[in-house]
């Protein structure tokens, strides 16, 4: 059985305080776009392995064990001992550590074909539980459906955005922005504008009220990311905003430009 885990932008992402169990309250509006990894999964017959797992595409580096599919597995494999063994593959293509949340959606995404292909019954609802002890946004991939998040991103709620009468590129400049690096950079806004309210008005106002706060810090020390995000709306863009905590900068444009984009040769572009 095969699945497409796709990648998210945030649309506005304010970081309202730090929680007493260590991680913080946000605010954010995850929006699904077509750019996707590759995942599949078929029953083995392997009695010594429980998970024979291969990957092609963009190279992960790290220990294997840490990534989120193989996670996934074992976490519903405690619920369900009867789980089989399974050969496992990624094909990776969504760029990482980019503010995209590809790691993330490939573990939900693992989730939920486990679940449908060997019928363990689990609803939406528990299977999003379940995917909060891999990752925050782990829980937005399970209903993948543009959503207001609260909490740890793990509170969601589905909101009616349409961008189907606009055009989005993907800059990624190759940049690997450590996430908790980029929490500890932050200097916690006192006020934000109600990201609800801002995401609703029009797409033209949203330049001036809808925030990425880890744009401060990100910017500060890659000025570059900055610079590219000042390119996009040179070029035209209605609204252009760093992805989660970076260093990937997306735009939304009225039309696609008829003209080819120069940006450096090492750079990731992509219309999604």
């Amino acid at each position: 059985m095969v699945a497409f885990p796709n990648a998210k932008i945030n649309l506005g992402l304010n970081i309202l305080g730090k929680r007493d169990d260590g991680f913080h309250d946000l605010a954010t509006v995850f929006f699904p776009i077509k750019l996707q990894d590759v995942i599949e999964v078929v029953e083995s017959n392997n009695e010594k392995e429980s998970i024979e797992y291969s990957q092609t595409g963009t190279e992960i580096s790290g220990d294997v064990n840490d990534n989120l599919c193989i996670k996934a597995y074992h976490l519903l494999k405690k619920d369900f001992p009867h789980l089989p063994a399974v050969k496992m593959h990624l094909h990776k293509k969504i760029p990482m550590g980019a503010g995209l949340g590809g790691g993330s959606a490939d573990g939900a995404f693992m989730l939920n074909l486990l679940n449908k292909k060997f019928e363990l019954g689990m609803d939406k609802a528990s299977l999003s539980n379940l995917s909060l002890q891999l990752g925050s946004d782990c829980p937005f991939f399970i209903y993948n459906k543009p959503a207001y998040a609260t909490g740890r991103g793990e509170i969601i709620s589905e909101i009616d955005i349409d961008l189907s009468n606009y055009h989005i590129l993907i800059v990624n400049p190759g940049i690997h922005i450590n996430t908790g690096w980029a929490f500890k950079s932050l200097q916690l806004a006192q006020n934000h504008n109600d990201l609800l309210e801002v995401i609703q008005a029009p797409i033209q106002s949203w330049k001036n009220n809808l925030t990425n706060d880890f744009e401060v810090p990100v910017f500060a020390a890659y000025p570059e990311i900055a610079q590219l995000k000042q390119q996009l709306y040179d070029l035209g863009a209605l609204y252009a905003a760093m992805s989660g905590s970076g260093s990937t900068v997306f735009a939304i444009f009225g039309n696609k430009l008829k003209e080819e984009i120069k940006f450096p040769e090492t750079y990731y572009v992509k219309w999604v």
